[in-house]
Parts: C-alpha cells; structure tokens; sequence
C-alpha cells in the first residue's frame, strides 16, 4: 500500500521534470536560432530577418529571410518546423530561393521543380546543429537553350563560433543553339569560424570542379580538375585574403593548351576600418536600400579611405602556367603597394574621372620578375633575343621592363 501511494508522486515528479526538460529545449532553440541569425548578419553583407515565428512547447514554426545587404539580386526564404524533444530538436522545411528585383521564385516560376527541402537535427545540450539539402534533378528548356541538372546535395553543421558547408553536385550540361557548357561533379567545402560579432573570423573555401568543357562549332576546350582555395581572415590588425588557382590540363585540338596555377595574397588591409566601413554600411542601407552606387561611396569615403591606411599589398606568390601547344612558360612572382601618404587627397567616388584614375595610378609601386620568358616578349619589348628574364617595375602607376618603358598594348 505505501508503494502505491509513491507511484503517484513519482510520475508527478517525472511530469514535472519532462515538462521543464521539453520547455528547456524550446527555449535554448530559440535562443540559438536568434544567436545564428545575429552571427550570420554580423559579417556585414547580408540582412537576416524573421518573416513568421511562432513558438511552441513541443513545436515551433517560422520563416527566416536573407538577403544581400546592397541591391536586390536574390533573397532566400527559409521556412522551418522544429520538433522539440528533451535531448534533441528535429528541424525541417524549403528553401524559397527568389531572383531578381520582382523576387521570381527560381523553383516554381524559372524551374519546373518544387522548392528543395531541408532537414536538420539540433543537439540540446551539446548546441550542435547538422542538417542537409537535397537538390532534385530537373531539365528546363527556353527556345534553343537547355539545362540539365542531374542534382546534388549540401550539408551543414556546426556550433556558434565554428561553421561548414560541404556541398556535392552532380554533372550538369547548358546548351544554347551550337555551344555547349559541361560541368563534371562539382564539389564545395567552407568553414567558418568567428568570435562575438564577427570581430574577427577566419573562412576557408576550396571549389573543385572535376571536368569542364566547352563545345561550338570550330573550337572545342576540355579542362581537367579545376581547383579554387582561398582563406579570408581578420584579426586584431588587418585583413588578410590568401588564394590559389589550379589549373588541370585545359586540352584542345588533343594538345594541351594550359596548365599550372597561380597564388596571392592580399594583405594589410586595416581591420578596424573594415569593421567601421561595415557599420557605417549597414546604417546607410538601413535609410535607404536604393542608394546609387556613387551616392554610397561618398558617405562612406572616410571609412573607405581608411581601409587604405596600412599600404595595402598584393603579393603574386607565385605563377607556374605553362603551354606546350603555343610554347610559352610564364613562371614568376612579385608584389604590388598602395602608398596611402596624403590619402585625404584621393576620392573613391571620382574614379570614373579620368585625372581622378591617374592620381590612384600614381600611388601604385612594385616589381615583378618573369622567369623563362618566351623570345617573342623579348622581340615585342625591343630587348635582346636572349633575355630570358623579364624585370617589370611599377615606379608610381608607370611600368618598366628590364628598365624601359612598357611599349603600348594597342598600336
């Protein structure tokens, strides 16, 4: 009898503790949603907004949109039904992608395809989230023109301060009339990773594209692996952007016509005016989202000039392009400076002026060096037949090779 009389108590109790569990987890999802969409919009190039919310005790509903800070290009909408559990968040919904001005929704008005779907599970005491999107294959045709998407998938995962994207998509072929563009399995990884408010943050990518081809009549180019890495970071200092080009084979005719790759860098860009240039942005935009691109650049010339301040440089890291079928080798590398002395004197919303270029022109030194450069460059630059190495200096916007003056590009 006096177990019976604790059975009650017990599940009680128990009650109690899953209903406090289950609330517990509707609340740490709406936090972390909140928490990601501030995180997302703190890099400073995109608007995130709720379009619906709805919360629940056992579910919650809603709708988040993104959009690019300048312009109206495209924006996606993302609608989401979570199922909250006590260890766990089950998260799913479509992907609304739309284009353009007039907000044409890509799957729907443009593709004869439903909007993808994704799922996502969020882990509640971990505060992980992964997820996945499945893209459906689909073939649209408008006159001559033809694609064929045999589709592809994305998955994401990750934690606030640490993000990644893998993306997989399947070969795809775009036909217009006699030309044809053909992709093999195309492949993205990215992570992400941020202190409080995109303070600083490091973003590495790699894209590698398995085959590319390009038809029409009289000219067909078959490219193997392209490769595309890149890393962006700002820290304390500056903001530093490191990027690499790998060039597969790119065939024609049976001889290959190029191969190689190419690394830069681009550095010392001053960080804490990046960040201003960002706020200053985003306060603009928030009046008015129309602005004319040069009516933007005016407000914003203090901040942009800023960026400026440290000298920024170009380094080409290294070049190692080759062509057997036209003979020619091109290996080198070299740098290129900003002098930023007397900045106030220059205005980045003139630069469609032609005195205005020559005064930015004017603030640019560095020197390249080209290794094993074909006799033909020799006869063009009026050098020696022999010369081998190419010397080419940029002393204030004019540039010399081997010590004369670059010859016109046009005659």
């Amino acid at each position: 009898m006096r177990k019976e009389r604790l059975i009650v108590p017990v599940v009680v109790v128990l009650a109690v503790i899953w209903a406090l569990a289950q609330y517990l987890a509707s609340v740490l999802f709406e936090r972390e949603l909140v928490r990601a969409m501030a995180d997302l919009e703190a890099r400073g190039d995109l608007v995130v907004e709720r379009c619906a919310s709805e919360r629940g005790w056992l579910s919650s509903t809603g709708c988040v949109r993104i959009s690019p800070l300048l312009g109206a290009a495209w924006q996606l909408e993302l609608s989401y039904q979570a199922r909250h559990g006590v260890f766990s968040t089950r998260v799913e919904g479509e992907a609304r992608p739309s284009v353009g001005p007039r907000q044409f929704q890509l799957f729907g008005d443009w593709l004869p395809s439903s909007p993808p779907r994704w799922h996502a599970r969020y882990q509640t005491l971990v505060g992980t989230l992964e997820g996945s999107v499945q893209l459906a294959p689909f073939l649209v045709s408008q006159g001559e023109r033809e694609l064929d998407f045999r589709g592809g998938q994305l998955s994401f995962g990750g934690q606030q301060g640490d993000w990644r994207l893998r993306a997989r998509l399947q070969p795809w072929r775009l036909t217009d009339g006699l030309a044809t563009l053909a992709s093999g399995p195309v492949s993205l990884e990215s992570r992400y990773a941020y202190t409080s408010g995109a303070y600083h943050f490091t973003q590495h990518d790699l894209l590698r594209i398995d085959t590319l081809s390009w038809q029409q009549p009289g000219l067909a180019l078959e490219s193997g692996e392209l490769s595309y890495r890149s890393r962006m970071q700002l820290d304390d200092s500056e903001l530093r952007i490191d990027s690499e080009l790998t060039l597969g084979e790119v065939q024609t005719a049976e001889q290959v016509l190029l191969s190689g790759r190419i690394a830069m860098e681009l550095s010392r860009i001053n960080a804490d005016a990046v960040r201003e240039a960002l706020v200053a942005l985003r306060r603009e935009t928030a009046k008015v989202r129309t602005l004319d691109l040069r009516e933007l650049t005016e407000r914003l010339e203090p901040e942009l000039l800023g960026i400026l301040v440290d000298s920024p440089r170009l380094d080409l890291v290294e070049v190692d392009l080759e062509s057997p079928m036209l003979g020619l080798v091109a290996r080198g590398s070299g740098a290129l400076f900003f002098d930023p002395r007397r900045i106030h004197e220059l205005s980045p919303s003139r630069l469609d002026d032609e005195t205005e270029k020559a005064l930015w022109l004017n603030r640019l030194d560095g020197d390249f060096l080209w290794h094993e450069a074909p006799t033909v460059a020799a006869l063009w630059l009026g050098l020696p037949l022999s010369t081998r190495d190419l010397q080419i200096d940029v002393v204030r916007g004019r540039v010399r090779v081997n010590g004369r003056p670059l010859p016109p590009l046009w005659r």
